[in-house]
């Protein structure tokens, strides 16, 4: 959780909502006209609006120079698309990209209409060379390109379409979070806009294209979707539920180089691979969670940046994000989400504003203080989209200019159950004084030269930090644990 931000969600991605009619409009990249749900200028205006949010709600990665890197690479590929081509309409020439890292522990790239691409520094940490970051950049290019979210929303056949830059290479965090949003009042209606399989294979195809034409190792490609298959197998086998509807990795592993080969056929030389510019570029980069931004530790969640703590109940699973921490039961049907609220200046007008809108029903509501800290507390209940009755605790306090909110809720039938646990959270709420859990540093990749030829699992140190697994080493450096390394292969160790 970061310090800034109300917005709440649960994915590496942003829905806007905007209305829109099917409009009839050429495609960029096949030139032929074909119905759209947005105009141009509409797509240029839903990613200038939802590029605000997605910086509020993730964040930027604060590395000047890396940022640089990733903008020049990513409009070196704009050069030689189909957005810029002798035939392309002038709209689509004059349509400004913008690229961005963004500070996200999760493996993903996405796009946004009108010529917004984000990559995360979890993906950066898990390519090795810039070939293969050409080739996600470019993929990314060809789903603005060939408008794959404006095609999408003529499908949808609805009134207001949330337009969703695709996590193409993301994962989902393991449960329905688009249920958990909808029985919140609190949080923006999701609606998740996924790209089809033929969208997925033309934007591959279109990276493989582009970088291919700049001149990149565009096979290099492949390497990058075995690790997102070896990193689906170990977090439990198959592909995650954001990916089900792409191709399979071990399908673009076969198909990438095969595509590369082609362009290679028609002359274009593909020997740039630049790795050790680009592993450079990425040393020091976090990895993993960022404990400063909080985690979760034998049943206590700290947050090291903004001196606090809270308790967290046994039968509740933390999902920390950059704007809130969603603490959620295994059957998914009890949840507290914590939050900050920039909007209030008290806690009892964040509870107030939360029960004054429409479809709150209050129970009852009081002020009081606990732990020296200054709070409010409310109950009331709300019928949730699938007609269910919820019962709700609302929780503000107030700590060091900040406002954190607490906001609880499951079934009315189940409420009972959760009460002692909903109640205990906000109750617990502190001040962190631990000098050593205050003073945590982030995991950060390292590179270090294989010392011999040796099985890369020698070169681990024998305790990693936090939570790695050797297993996450070795995905991140595109090796096996007992496959040989030569001498002097730079090798990305985190290090703590």
């Amino acid at each position: 959780m970061k310090s800034r931000s109300f917005f709440v969600t649960l994915l590496l991605a942003f829905a806007v909502i905007a209305s829109g009619c099917v409009t009839l409009e050429k495609n960029p990249v096949s030139g032929n006209k074909r119905a759209f749900g947005y105009s141009w200028e509409e797509e240029e205006q839903i990613g200038a609006n939802a590029d605000k949010e997605i910086i509020a709600q993730y964040g930027v990665y604060e590395n000047e120079q890396l940022s640089n890197y990733v903008s020049e690479l990513g409009q070196s590929l704009l050069e030689v698309s189909h957005l810029r081509r002798d035939d392309t309409p002038q709209k689509f020439k004059d349509t400004e990209f913008t690229f961005r890292v963004l500070d996200s522990p999760v493996v993903n790239a996405f796009a946004l209409p009108g010529g917004y691409i984000y990559v995360t520094r979890g993906l950066l940490a898990h390519l090795n060379n810039e070939a293969q970051l050409a080739v996600v950049l470019g993929h990314e290019i060809g789903h603005v390109a060939a408008r794959h979210a404006s095609q999408r929303a003529v499908e949808q056949q609805i009134g207001q379409i949330a337009v969703l830059g695709g996590a193409v290479l993301g994962q989902s965090l393991g449960f329905d979070g688009g249920n958990i949003l909808q029985l919140s009042s609190q949080t923006a209606q999701l609606m998740f806009l996924k790209y089809g399989r033929d969208d997925e294979r033309e934007s591959d195809a279109l990276g493989v294209e582009y970088s291919a034409m700049k001149n990149y190792q565009a096979a290099e490609g492949a390497e990058f979707f075995n690790s997102l298959e070896r990193i689906s197998e170990s977090s439990g086998g198959g592909v995650p539920t954001l990916l089900s509807s792409h191709p399979d990795p071990g399908e673009r592993e076969k198909t990438i180089p095969e595509l590369a080969k082609k362009w290679e056929e028609q002359g274009y030389e593909q020997t740039i691979l630049d790795d050790e510019e680009f592993l450079n570029m990425i040393e020091n980069i976090v990895f993993g969670n960022n404990p400063r931004q909080g985690f979760e530790r034998d049943g206590t969640f700290y947050h090291p940046d903004l001196k606090f703590q809270f308790p967290v109940p046994a039968r509740l699973q933390v999902y920390n994000q950059p704007s809130s921490v969603i603490l959620v039961n295994e059957e998914q049907t009890a949840i507290t989400q914590f939050t900050i609220d920039s909007k209030n200046n008290s806690a009892r007008n964040s509870v107030q504003s939360f029960l004054n809108q429409e479809g709150i029903t209050i129970l009852d509501q009081y002020s009081y203080t606990e732990n020296g800290l200054d709070g409010y507390q409310a109950f009331a209940s709300a019928i949730a989209q699938d007609s269910t009755e919820l019962q709700i605790q609302i929780t503000a306090i107030e700590f060091q200019g900040n406002i954190y909110n607490f906001l609880s809720y499951t079934s009315a039938s189940q409420f009972p159950v959760y009460e002692g646990e909903f109640a205990s959270i906000p109750a617990g709420f502190t001040e962190l004084n631990d000098a050593s859990i205050l003073g945590i540093d982030p995991v950060r990749i390292n590179l270090r030269p294989a010392s011999r030829t040796a099985p890369f699992a020698e070169f681990l140190p024998a305790d990693l930090p936090m939570d790695i697994e050797p297993l996450d080493v070795a995905i991140i450096n595109q090796v096996k644990l007992d496959e040989t390394v030569e001498k002097g292969r730079i090798l990305k160790i985190p290090v703590q």
